[in-house]
């Protein structure tokens, strides 16, 4: 099955589980089994117990053969399908099971029916005690019929593998489709139902209080589990490739692990949580991981590697070291359908993984324009040498104010650019983006108006903002490509080492679309690579200030990225042309501003 969030959810009984009888959650599991058995092949099921060789290859025909034939010759009566499904899984569960192996290989029930590629979910629906509890109440009824001592005997060893059950942890889903595992203080949790562990995640997603419309599932496996279960479906495939029932049931793909945990509960979550589960911003994701499983794989490198030094051998190149304990042939089976030799090639686990469940909101976008009225103030955090330089920053005034509102974990602050510390932003203002991060409040567009307004009404009167509101992943991915394209307009404070003159003011504004070449400024040398620049002066324009004769504001358009301040005192001679070199003197910046930073990304 494809590993995405689009699995089918059945329908089961949306009542709370604690609040079910024994009686009727029994009844309710019955009716799941009936459900689950509509597709499967009668004659399939039948081949499967008939084969002899599947028992005699266990050493236990004179008991499994009297499981074999029991109820499944009832086709006239609707109870046929449902009988040889219990038929097959006793007939699975003692071959594999309380006699020899299933007590040592640890295959829970629900990968067995999963190995069985039964796909309704009944697997992960109804609870293990209710299957034994029904296999263990027909296999009675025949012992005391057959008044066997041998069959007897085995139902005693069916009543203790039926205690084990709960405790013992899957070799496949090591614990994830029986729901056991063990939380964050490494506390052991065992729930009985899928219903069970849902309300489980439920809550701790309750706990930590986001609002949500929807959510997406997803689920993190420790690769053991895709690396045992190759090893038994591989011993499978070579022990019984040729039987009717392995081809139909064996031969196609059979449900993930990951998938049948996913289909198991979210419809319970669904119910639980009050919203439906795809694609959305809102991700419930649960990790397992067991460390067990990692020493282990330590330890067998460790191993290999120091057989490999003590006897010089190499290893023949008809197999392939997984690096795992198992070596394959290479056609990809295993080199032995020995039952033995699969349980040592099965690497057990004595304890469930730990399960961890993350709560998390995909980034919330909310921009505008900011105005900035200090020459005091950096646009980012600046420390140097434990020292802050600078009253505040745009960043904190404007994220710090927004991060409560939205309950966040922390926030990042993007602009259009970036002025220095002693230039102002003023005019239009400069296009700016914070982003949320795992937002547990999604703020509407009321509250962004009161958040403007609050941010606005500061008394340190720094910075101020326009057009907020909330913007999707495209703001973000506008400003990028708008950030190369955008044109900006300044005012800066100049002086001059002579008096102006007219033609100083029209032989400047003669230039139209000027091309400067900056090589980079002598005052960023040390954090920024020695390049060559070409950078486009659009338009430039003298006002005289009254009653001084060598101070003026100069007014020009640049493309983005040009250096307005070496491009008036010319850097020594690395910009070139400067506003000194086309008066022909000395020029001097005092002040600057930005007035306009020409990109519309927030459509105002």
């Amino acid at each position: 099955m494809a590993d995405d969030d689009s699995v089918t959810t059945p329908v089961v009984n949306d009542r709370d589980p604690a609040a079910v009888s024994g009686g009727d959650t029994v009844t309710e599991e019955m009716k799941l089994l009936g459900m689950a058995v509509k597709e499967l092949h009668v004659h399939a099921v039948r081949d499967l117990m008939n084969q002899e060789n599947f028992v005699h290859s266990q050493g236990h025909d004179k008991v499994n053969a009297k499981f074999l034939y029991i109820p499944v010759l009832k086709e006239e009566k609707g109870e046929s399908r449902y009988c040889c499904l219990l038929t097959a899984f006793k007939n699975f569960y003692f071959t594999y099971g309380g006699m020899d192996h299933f007590h040592v290989l640890q295959v829970c029930v629900r990968c067995i029916f999963r190995l069985f590629n039964i796909q309704e979910g009944i697997y992960a629906l109804v609870s293990p005690t209710t299957l034994h509890s029904i296999i263990g109440k027909e296999t009675q009824v025949e012992a005391m019929a057959t008044k066997s001592s041998e069959e007897t005997e085995d139902v005693k060893i069916l009543h203790s593998s039926q205690g084990s059950e709960k405790s013992s942890v899957c070799s496949v889903c090591l614990g994830a489709l029986q729901f056991s595992y063990c939380d964050e203080r490494d506390v052991l949790v065992e729930k009985d139902h899928a219903e069970g562990f849902a309300m489980t995640l439920a809550k701790g997603v309750k706990e930590q209080r986001h609002e949500i419309s929807s959510f997406s599932l997803e689920v993190s496996l420790p690769t053991l589990i895709t690396e045992n279960e190759e090893v038994i479906v591989s011993f499978m495939k070579k022990k019984y490739a040729s039987e009717v029932w392995f081809q139909e049931k064996f031969s196609s793909d059979h449900i993930s692990v990951k998938d049948a945990l996913k289909l198991s509960i979210t419809h319970s979550l669904e119910i639980l949580l009050g919203v439906k589960c795809g694609a959305s911003d809102f991700r419930i994701r649960l990790t397992y991981e067991h460390l067990d499983a990692k020493s282990a794989e330590n330890k067998v490198g460790q191993n290999q590697c120091n057989k490999r030094l003590k006897s010089g051998a190499e290893v023949s190149s008809s197999h392939i070291s997984e690096g795992n304990g198992l070596v394959k042939c290479s056609n990809g089976t295993t080199q032995s359908g020995c039952v033995s030799d699969l349980n040592c090639q099965l690497r057990k686990v004595n304890q469930p993984c730990r399960m961890t469940l993350l709560c998390s909101r995909a980034p919330i976008y909310i921009g505008g324009r900011y105005l900035k009225f200090s020459r005091n103030v950096s646009q980012t955090r600046w420390i140097i040498d434990d020292e802050r330089k600078g009253e505040a920053s745009v960043e904190e005034l404007i994220g710090g104010n927004i991060l409560p509102i939205c309950n966040g974990d922390g926030y990042k602050f993007h602009a259009a650019g970036r002025e220095d510390i002693d230039v102002r932003m003023l005019g239009s203002g400069r296009p700016f983006l914070i982003e949320i991060q795992n937002s547990r409040h999604v703020p509407c567009e009321t509250s962004i108006k009161e958040m403007e307004k609050k941010i606005n009404s500061l008394e340190s009167n720094l910075v101020r903002l326009k057009h907020l509101k909330a913007l999707g992943i495209q703001g973000w991915s506008l400003m990028r490509e708008g950030e190369a394209e955008k044109q900006k307009q300044y005012a800066a404070l100049v002086w001059i080492s002579r008096p102006i003159k007219e033609d100083d003011l029209q032989a400047v504004s003669s230039f139209k679309d000027l091309k400067v070449l900056q090589r980079t400024p002598v005052r960023v040398l040390h954090r920024r690579s020695p390049l060559e620049r070409e950078k486009i002066i659009h338009w430039m324009k003298i006002e005289e200030i009254a009653g001084s004769s060598q101070y003026f504001l100069l007014h020009l358009c640049t493309q983005a990225g040009t250096y307005i301040k070496e491009f008036v005192h010319g850097d020594l001679g690395r910009t070139h042309p400067s506003i000194g070199s086309i008066l022909g003197c000395r020029a001097e910046i005092l002040q600057l501003d930005v007035t306009d930073v020409k990109m519309d990304i927030l459509n105002e």
